[in-house]
């Protein structure tokens, strides 16, 4: 894609299907963040597709994570189903070292925090790097597209 198809090579939206339920407010609110963030800069195209911009809508189905992508007017373009196994270790992790940073923010030094920040934007990195490993071949997406719906796949399983 180059020139104005570039452009079209985005999400405009993303919804979260009945089968990923409903969590605490403020898992709600990450959610919520984690999609506008999303939305609002990202570069995502199914592979030999110029027909963007698209929809995403993300469901879960018998452990694994399915990305149904659609025309901005709805028409279908592809599903993509993927494993959450290689996922599990990584979103575990995550939310330990989430939680430590957390009560780190509390009670640590400057430098502690920072430590323990390292650590996540690590973890966080290599999830997103594995999510776009994942989605090869099927979805093109930028890094910092890849992070962002990294971070929202944390937030699906994320109960509060």
């Amino acid at each position: 894609m180059s020139g104005s198809g570039r452009t079209n090579a985005r999400l405009v939206d993303v919804e979260l299907d009945e089968s990923i339920g409903r969590s605490t407010p403020d898992v709600e609110h990450e959610r919520a963040v984690a999609i506008f963030d999303l939305i609002e800069e990202n570069s995502f195209a199914p592979v030999n597709d110029g027909g963007g911009p698209y929809r995403l809508k993300l469901s879960l189905a018998e452990s694994r994570l399915v990305f149904a992508i659609s025309r901005e007017n709805g028409d279908q373009v592809v599903t993509h189903i993927l494993s959450l196994t290689p996922f599990r270790r990584i979103i575990k992790d995550y939310y330990m070292i989430c939680e430590s940073y957390y009560e780190a923010i509390r009670s640590s030094t400057p430098r502690q925090i920072e430590a323990i920040d390292m650590g996540r934007r690590g973890l966080h990195n290599e999830g997103s790097q594995t999510l776009m490993d994942r989605l090869s071949g099927k979805i093109e997406m930028d890094f910092n597209t890849a992070r962002r719906l990294f971070t929202l796949v944390c937030v699906l399983h994320w109960r509060g």
